[in-house]
């Protein structure tokens, strides 16, 4: 990124100020104005009706990314790439320019060329980013090329023999005060001296004068120092750039009570997991290569209409309750669960967690069972019935008589002075990843004072919305600070669908510019009837798509067991985990056990490692769709430019059959561009799950399904 300042906007010596009077040169004397007639000044805020910003010099409009207009900030996190779009213009025939401006959190300006990407409707673009972590403003500013306008007229002019010496004057004072401004930049600028040298030499042809005058040299630094004057800045707009997990992760969701979960020999009676056998878990986690180990709900479960196994109203002895109807006795949010141990024992997994590479998110489920202390302590945080009790949590026709809802309304300043005290035990024992359950059932406004009082002490923090909702909703969630969220991604099975809904969340003007997705093909609550009956098929293939078409994927523990029975009449598992222990014995699954070629874990261990190879996978906005005659394959790529100074890029092509059921033959198109290479060529098609490399073009055969493989994920290899 170049920094150095750009020349100050200067004026043509023909320009009138606002302290001279126009004069009409055209009659024998010089006739000025009548008296009374005005003289304006530029207009300035104060002075335009309503407030209406005045308009530049050089016009600057429809400035993208645009989030609300402007009233909410865009966001990027390091070194990711998005684009500035913007139109710009002016009156006439002179050459117009732009430039994008970054403004980092010190203040410092880094400029970005824009191109002209269709000159009729005057729209410019520039592909931008953000070199560190924190609040920065981006700009558009229009300016008046008088370098490239005397190129153009005088280019016109000497080659058809006309006015030669004149351009060539001409040209000469606008070179000279090009080299000016090249100077005040601290860059040499003899060869734009060199330039006004020839310009001046009458001896030589015009054309030979206006070619020293046009030289790469001189071109060279008018690309990159250019001579800009009249320069009009659009408004800065907020842009927040955050650290790279908020964009791109894979997590690994797991219920603590369960890791170490097992049956007492004598009694038979279930004996909880602790935090210190949980640890156990994590090599395992990591060697797959998660990134984030999340934790459903720690803290102490109420005992009142305590639901018991496949959420029946009456709870047996033994069953330990929902981990999310929180508080009983021993504390509420801020507590631990006796059964898993003890602060000391959760900051060793945290500990352990660092160790291996991983980053602990703490599930956040702000509602209380009925023997929550806050029951006591502060009922202004519930709603009171006409009856006298306290309002418990429904969906009709479901009823949850084991959850109280926080009313953040009763007593707003205490609500949310009690919740930040919560989140910060949390902060304190080092967790930095919090995935919210049911945002959508509060206030927007709480979460937005919520993100950002955090964020004062810990910007790094990041918070995961769990908002399965109206879209309305979900897109305001990230507009108050949520760096990601949950996704329908999970009933979105036809290509059609896929296609659509990636659109969506990668377009420019959908949400890209501040919602990032987090893709989970099954979660504890979640299993759709595409991965009841697809089979392995259906498990490998929804994981690969998860992990490659979004930047955040989540997998809930069991996943790679292919745990695929539902509740009868539910789209969740049978038997859930949320409401009782399970004891997966993993160790038989493990490499040399005797369940080991039943388990996934070297399916996911093989996504994780490619994302972990190519960087273009850790973005979303470079997400583009490409063709397939089977309207049951899927293909889309991500490419990313690695040195814009050699051309390196790092380029990934997804094909997969979504018909879990058949093995399908089709052939296949590809937008050869968004590759990053011209329609005719060929290229080394590398396949990371097979192993296998073929030679492929635009258009080429492919065979997917349950017999071999149901995805490609090829390594773009260009000669």
């Amino acid at each position: 990124m170049r920094t150095a300042a750009p020349p100050a906007p200067r004026r043509d010596d023909a320009t009138p100020t606002a302290d001279t009077a126009f004069v009409d040169d055209t009659s024998a004397g010089a006739v000025h104005l009548a008296p009374d007639h005005p003289v304006s000044t530029p207009p300035t805020v104060e002075g335009m009706p309503g407030g209406a910003l005045p308009m530049g010099r050089i016009p600057v409009s429809d400035v993208r990314p645009l989030v609300d207009g402007g009233t909410r900030p865009a966001k990027s996190v390091v070194g990711e790439e998005f684009t500035v779009r913007a139109k710009v213009f002016r009156e006439g025939h002179d050459a117009v320019n732009a430039t994008a401006v970054l403004t980092d959190p010190d203040g410092s300006d880094h400029y970005f060329a824009m191109h002209s990407d269709n000159p009729g409707l005057s729209e410019w673009s520039a592909t931008v980013s953000a070199d560190r972590e924190g609040w920065w403003t981006y700009r558009v500013e229009g300016w008046s090329d008088p370098y490239a306008t005397w190129v153009h007229d005088a280019g016109i002019k000497i080659a058809a023999g006309v006015d030669e010496d004149l351009m060539c004057a001409e040209g000469v004072r606008v070179l000279q005060r090009f080299a000016e401004s090249v100077r005040g930049l601290g860059v040499d600028a003899s060869e734009i001296d060199k330039g006004v040298l020839a310009l001046g030499d009458t001896r030589s042809p015009a054309a030979h004068r206006f070619g020293a005058a046009t030289s790469p040299e001189i071109m060279g630094l008018a690309s990159l120092v250019p001579l800009r004057e009249f320069v009009s800045a659009s408004p800065a707009y907020s842009l927040l750039v955050e650290r790279e997990r908020a964009l791109y992760g894979a997590w690994y969701e797991i219920f603590p009570r369960s890791e170490g979960a097992h049956r007492d020999e004598k009694t038979g009676e279930w004996v909880s997991g602790t935090f210190r056998s949980a640890a156990e878990r994590l090599p395992a986690i990591a060697a797959m290569g998660f990134d984030v180990v999340y934790l459903t709900p720690i803290h102490p479960i109420g005992t009142t209409a305590r639901k018991g196994r496949n959420n029946s109203l009456s709870a047996q002895p033994g069953d330990p309750g929902s981990p999310y109807a929180i508080g009983s006795p021993d504390g509420g949010h801020d507590a631990i669960h006796p059964d898993l141990g003890t602060f000391e024992d959760f900051d060793h997994f945290v500990a352990e967690a660092g160790r291996a590479g991983l980053e602990v998110a703490l599930d956040i489920a702000l509602q209380a069972s009925p023997d929550h202390p806050w029951v006591q302590t502060h009922p202004s945080l519930f709603t009171t019935r006409a009856d006298g009790s306290i309002a418990y949590a429904e969906n009709p026709p479901k009823k949850y008589q084991d959850i109280f809802p926080l009313n953040f309304d009763n007593d707003p300043a205490a609500a949310y002075a009690e919740v930040r005290r919560v989140i910060q035990v949390w902060l304190d024992h080092g967790v930095r990843i919090f995935r919210v359950d049911n945002p959508h059932t509060k206030p927007v406004a709480f979460w937005q004072w919520l993100i950002a009082d955090v964020a004062q002490e810990h910007p790094e923090t990041v918070w995961l919305s769990e908002a399965f909702t109206k879209p309305a909703m979900m897109h305001e969630l990230a507009k108050a600070g949520f760096q990601q969220s949950y996704t329908y991604y999970a009933w979105r099975n036809a290509k059609w669908e896929l296609e659509e809904y990636g659109r969506e969340l990668a377009g420019e003007t959908t949400g890209s510019a501040y919602m990032r997705p987090a893709f989970w093909p099954t979660t504890h609550d979640i299993l759709t009837p595409y991965m009841q009956y697809g089979g392995p098929t259906a498990w490998k293939l929804r994981a690969a798509v998860a992990a490659t078409m979004s930047p955040t994927y989540g997998i809930y523990a069991g996943y790679e067991l292919m745990e695929h029975v539902a509740r009868p009449g539910a789209e969740e598992q049978v038997d859930n985990e949320k409401y009782e222990y399970k004891d997966r014995q993993w160790y038989l699954y493990e490499p040399g056990g005797p369940l080991e070629s039943r388990s996934l874990a070297w399916y996911l261990g093989r996504l994780n490692d490619i994302r972990g190879w190519h960087p273009a996978l850790r973005w979303l906005r470079n997400l583009r769709f490409h063709a397939a005659d089977d309207e049951n394959v899927l293909v889309f790529s991500k490419s990313r430019v690695l040195d814009r100074a050699t051309g390196e890029r790092d380029t990934v092509l997804v094909i997969a059959n979504l018909d879990p059921h058949a093995t399908r033959e089709t052939w296949v198109h590809l937008d050869m561009e968004a590759l990053g290479m011209a329609t005719w060529s060929t290229f080394e098609a590398h396949d990371h799950v097979t192993n296998q490399t073929w030679e492929w073009r635009q258009d080429n055969f492919v065979r997917l399904g349950p017999d071999s493989e149901p995805v490609h994920i090829i390594h773009v290899r260009s000669h």
